[in-house]
């Protein structure tokens, strides 16, 4: 399995998570730290994902974030996971990323997806009377990408910065139809399977099984998220990830709260249909000491032959945080 750990690439997912007794202003340095850290493990991306109306998630204004990182580093490539493309303009979003281009050109990805990233009321107060559009993705997504193209410097409307810079586009998606998008406009594909695991691996079938080749991709690429918490020991781990399993519980709930600190034992913190509803979510999340993150990881990768892995870790300490995404990289690389 170590072999097969060896030929893949890893990446970080990162919701600018706000910890209990902290704001946002100190989450943004602990992201560029990680993300130097992680440029200096050999992690290939760094990705933000946009969500909104969520008191212990800051990463609403995605793209200010990726140029900070970006900004903070060297050589890591750093993007979307992703940008929820219903929410805005498509020439808007290639105008921002043709920028972000710009700047940092050959480092910048664009991971679309189609939902909302928040709750129905907020996304009312975002899109407006465009509240359906997640319904025009496929077409936002191939404007999108004709801003982007050379061809469309004749057109009455175009993305400057952005036209004819090569960004590449993933499609993002947690169901079968994003699958199916992804494999039709023959693009790199990104699953959640950090909170939606239920379709995973359908949806990667139906990918691979209908992917067209196009001009960004000859064959089908997979990248799946998950959360990885990762300590010296397993009881270390184990301990560490009552926070991201309470920060699940309040998800479940719907009684948010900042990500909290780590409690000896999860027994009595909830009850069984919370449990139940948590580690459906955390299907696929590794928890563990070094030899066991190494050979779950393996696991995963060898059963579903996905061609990259990103990780995201809801740890509540910063030092066990860059600890969890050290020992994976030595995993990873071993």
């Amino acid at each position: 399995m170590s072999n097969t750990l060896s030929h893949i690439p890893y990446s970080v997912l990162d919701l600018a998570t706000v910890v209990h007794g902290q704001t946002p202003a100190d989450t943004f340095p602990n992201s560029l730290d990680l993300a130097r850290n992680a440029e200096h493990w050999g992690y290939n991306r760094y990705w933000f994902a946009e969500h909104h109306n969520m008191m212990n998630v800051a990463s609403s204004a995605t793209s200010i974030l990726i140029g900070y990182v970006a900004g903070g580093t060297k050589t890591i490539r750093v993007g979307s996971g992703g940008i929820m493309l219903p929410n805005h303009s498509p020439l808007v979003v290639a105008e921002q990323f043709g920028t972000l281009a710009s700047l940092y050109p050959g480092r910048i990805d664009l991971g679309l997806g189609r939902a909302p990233g928040t709750d129905q009321l907020t996304a009312l107060a975002i899109r407006g009377e465009n509240f359906n559009a997640a319904f025009n993705f496929p077409k936002d997504v191939e404007r999108l990408q004709n801003f982007f193209s050379a061809d469309n410097a004749d057109a009455k409307v175009r993305a400057i910065p952005g036209e004819g810079l090569d960004i590449p586009i993933w499609i993002l998606g947690s169901s079968t139809d994003s699958a199916r998008l992804a494999a039709a406009k023959g693009l790199p594909y990104a699953f959640a399977s950090h909170f939606a695991p239920t379709y995973f691996l359908e949806a990667i079938d139906i990918y691979r099984e209908n992917f067209v080749p196009s001009v960004h991709l000859e064959k089908p690429y997979m990248m799946a998220c998950i959360n990885v918490v990762a300590a010296d020991t397993n009881q270390e781990a184990e301990r560490l990830a009552t926070s991201v399993q309470l920060f699940i519980k309040g998800v479940v709930t719907g009684k948010r709260q900042l990500l909290p600190p780590p409690i000896d034992s999860m027994d009595g913190a909830w009850n069984i249909y919370e449990q139940e509803a948590v580690e459906q979510m955390l299907s696929y999340a590794i928890f563990g000491g070094p030899q066991t993150v190494k050979d779950k990881m393996g696991a995963l990768v060898e059963h579903t032959g996905i061609d990259e892995v990103m990780v995201t870790s809801h740890i509540f300490d910063h030092k066990a945080k860059l600890r969890s995404y050290e020992i994976l990289a030595q995993a990873m690389r071993s």
